[in-house]
């Protein structure tokens, strides 16, 4: 069975997307196979990974919306052993249609809930991957909230920046929520450190700040602030294409690393 991870932060400009599609093709090059789900309306993953988001027919937003098989929605990137599931501007409407459906479904004495949408249909695809890699958007809406109601885990991107803590603390108390109200198994996989200026005395007081409030769960790797990894989604190319050789592409694969040693996943 898969290990489901979302990858959270309400903070945009975190280096959340750009984590989801390279952290999703590092595992793959390593051997997982891996499905990345993106759940942003900005489409963002989709185009990072090479899919066009003009003419989609399937997407997440079909799938939660119960206008597709989950199965029809994944597509093939050109990433080895990696799978995804696009995402487009229309996925920005689907709370006021997921209410809508429960109100129809409600009168028709059938349920669902617009919470669990998401983790019933991962259900059916979670046995094909060894990791599931959700891509969730810079906001504690309905789609983070199905995205922990559906993960094992989330790991959190964390900017190495002067407001790095703030908020930090309502997204682990939205995690706490979930736990209690939807997924009470859900844990916290890490919290990785991105965008590191180098031989700063700010970026290395954040590292201390951080490692002091979630300890052992802080990722060794730190993802460096790169104009390559800030460049690489324009060309709808991972990092591992677009600079095979340079550093944003070895902490990505020290990352992936990391992330497989600790779930014991091996070879």
């Amino acid at each position: 069975m898969g290990k489901i991870i979302a990858i959270v932060n309400q903070k945009g400009g975190v280096g959340k997307t750009t984590t989801s599609i390279n952290l999703s093709a590092s595992l793959g090059l390593l051997g997982k196979r891996v499905l990345m789900i993106d759940l942003d309306p900005q489409g963002n993953a989709t185009t990072g990974v090479g899919l066009e988001k003009k003419g989609l027919t399937n997407s997440i937003y079909e799938v939660l919306t119960f206008r597709s098989k989950i199965e029809d929605a994944i597509v093939k990137t050109k990433s080895v052993n990696l799978d995804a599931i696009p995402a487009y501007l229309n996925l920005a409407g689907v709370e006021m249609e997921l209410l809508e459906l429960e109100r129809k479904y409600r009168e028709t004495d059938r349920k669902i809930n617009r919470v669990l949408r998401l983790k019933e249909e991962l259900y059916n695809v979670k046995e094909n991957y060894d990791f599931i890699l959700i891509d969730c958007p810079p906001s504690l809406g309905i789609l983070t909230t199905n995205a922990l109601a559906a993960a094992d885990s989330v790991l959190i991107p964390v900017q190495c920046e002067y407001y790095a803590l703030e908020g930090i603390m309502q997204l682990i108390n939205t995690i706490m929520l979930a736990q209690r109200k939807v997924n009470p198994n859900l844990d916290i996989e890490g919290v990785l450190l991105t965008m590191l200026s180098v031989n700063t005395n700010l970026g290395l007081e954040v590292i201390s700040s951080i490692k002091e409030f979630f300890k052992e769960r802080v990722y060794d790797t730190i993802i460096p602030r790169l104009i390559k990894l800030a460049e690489a989604p324009s060309h709808g190319k991972t990092i591992l294409d677009y600079d095979p050789k340079g550093k944003g592409a070895r902490a990505y694969l020290n990352l992936a690393r990391e992330v497989i040693e600790k779930n014991g996943t091996e070879k």
